[in-house]
């Protein structure tokens, strides 16, 4: 694998510092831009615009143990049932333990979350076995956070955030250490360095690497490729999450369903009106992957449903304006007609490989968000707990730059760069900006088919064979879409290489030819380095 995308040249290019560089800014990223800013000039680059991110997409909530009848104990709990045997115990108490701290400084930040007589209002999704997920504006929690956290980055005279930069790649000095990162500017079209003391991603998902994906348009595994092909780890590639309920009409976006919908009492039903969940421990309340792959194959018979009904009109209307609109846009009323639904991609439980500290096994570079994998969320990510994941963490990530950074900032003249004649005018021509269809549509087609939901070994060795020849074509890079589909087939190669060693299915990973979990044999993370062309494993244990 070549270590830059693209040849180029240290002449030129305009050159930025800074004590800390945070790439992306959704929860994770924003929220430690402005822990770090306390202490530190903070630099915040964005793909596209500021508020564009998972983050802003997420509906349902953020869990937290706060009730007076909960604990973080039962978080705990609930969190390991929900990973199936691949959750870091000590990784996952941090959250839990840390996490209402971490939420009572999101509030102080200025994030409004709805109340009931006064008090938090609280409300249970799946697989919780208490009322522990906090919401804003019934269902636009996400945006509510987005809102406040950039509200505060903004106010904050040590954080300087920049809009239309694309990282490329992560740049390093002659002893190997990541020293900042070489993105393009959308607006001028150019290539620029920013150099900082330590290195945050925190670029959220990979989504877009399917067909069907409740991520937004950025959601391309970017920060995930760039680490690896700086010779970061990505751990656990084969977990992917596919959300159970997206809605599913003809001619509209996957819009996310949130879990909370059935939390509130909503009902999965067939093709005939039959709860076809009635039999299953949990029932709609089941772990995600439960439900995923139960609607997938109730949708080998007919159609599948959501209907809200049970819920009631007021509060349907009160807790899901956004989802209530949005259905009545593409012409369905959820007060009186069931909602056709299928499973999407939704979340990536793996990613670059972390301690809890957040920190990478390359010097001073840290990642953060669903970017990031450091066993929190196992086979299968309990709902609402990636929100405070990038709360907890980020904090975390903070209290270790604060006790390891250097004084002095990295020089532009030891960074070492491939031989090239760019000589900092981006890609060979201006950028253009269009829907490339070609090898992104085949990717997006190949994964759905083949890596998805239901795996077996003849879908995934095509997929595998097909991607990893793919990735070795010459690849034009022309465009920053160009750019994009270079990096899905980087992690869409690691996903699959991963779900083809993995002969056991656990969470979010089944396969239909080696149905059962076996823990004896594959209770274990897999690994994947940028050197050596295999999967290797770790224990599951702490990861510090």
């Amino acid at each position: 694998m070549r270590r830059y995308l693209y040849p180029w040249s240290k002449s030129g290019i305009k050159v930025f510092d800074s004590d800390v560089l945070v790439l992306g800014s959704g929860i994770a990223g924003l929220y430690t831009a402005i822990k770090a800013s306390e202490n530190f000039q903070v630099t915040v680059l964005t793909k596209k615009t500021i508020e564009e991110s998972n983050t802003e997409h997420a509906q349902g909530g953020i869990a937290v143990a706060i009730d007076q009848s909960d604990s973080p104990t039962f978080h705990l709990e609930d969190t390991l049932r929900a990973g199936a045997g691949l959750c870091d115990p000590a990784v996952v108490r941090i959250l839990v333990e840390e996490g209402p701290v971490c939420v009572e400084e999101l509030m102080g930040m200025g994030t409004q979350f709805d109340r009931h007589n006064g008090e938090l209002a609280l409300t249970q999704e799946g697989a919780h076995s208490q009322r522990r997920i906090l919401h804003a504006l019934g269902d636009a929690t996400g945006w509510e956070i987005e809102r406040a956290l950039v509200a505060k980055a903004k106010e904050s005279p040590n954080v300087s955030a920049f809009e239309g930069c694309f990282l490329i790649d992560l740049l390093e000095d002659y002893k190997g250490d990541i020293v900042g990162a070489l993105v393009l500017n959308e607006e001028t079209g150019e290539l620029e360095g920013h150099l900082a003391n330590a290195i945050v991603l925190a670029t959220g998902g990979l989504g877009q690497v399917y067909r069907f994906t409740t991520n937004p348009n950025v959601a391309t595994g970017d920060g995930m490729a760039v680490a690896f092909r700086a010779g970061a780890d990505l751990m656990d590639m084969e977990f992917v999450q596919f959300h159970p309920t997206a809605l599913l009409i003809p001619n509209a976006p996957r819009f996310l369903i949130s879990e909370a919908v059935r939390g509130e009492g909503a009902h999965l039903i067939n093709a005939t009106g039959l709860r076809f969940m009635e039999n299953v421990e949990g029932k709609e309340l089941a772990p995600r992957d439960i439900v995923a792959r139960a609607i997938w194959q109730e949708m080998n018979q007919g159609a599948v449903y959501l209907d809200f009904r049970p819920v009631g009109r007021e509060k349907i209307l009160k807790r899901f304006p956004k989802i209530y609109e949005t259905c009545l846009k593409y012409g369905v009323d959820v007060l009186t007609t069931p909602l056709p639904v299928a499973p999407a991609a939704h979340y990536m439980m793996g990613g670059i490989a972390t301690n809890s500290y957040g920190e990478t096994n390359l010097p001073h570079l840290y990642a953060a968000g669903e970017c990031a994998c450091n066993g929190v969320h196992g086979a299968n990510r309990l709902a609402s707990n990636s929100l405070l994941d990038g709360l907890v963490f980020g904090a975390r990530i903070v209290k270790k730059i604060g006790e390891k950074i250097e004084a002095k900032r990295p020089s532009w003249e030891n960074v070492l760069s491939p031989e090239g004649s760019l000589n900092g005018t981006g890609l060979n021509g201006p950028i253009k900006q269009f829907e490339g269809q070609g090898l992104r549509t085949r990717i997006k087609d190949l994964m759905w088919d083949t890596v998805a939901i239901l795996r077996d070994e003849p879908g995934l060795r095509k997929a595998r064979e097909l991607l990893i020849a793919w990735e070795q074509e010459d690849l034009s890079l022309r465009s920053i879409e160009d750019i994009e589909t270079a990096n899905m087939l980087t992690v869409g190669v690691a996903i699959a290489k991963a779900a083809y060693d993995r002969k056991e299915s656990r969470g979010g990973h089944f396969r239909s030819d080696y149905p059962l979990r076996l823990d004896e044999l594959w209770q274990k993370h897999s690994l994947q380095r940028k050197e050596g062309n295999h999967v290797c494993y770790v224990p599951v244990s702490g990861t510090d």
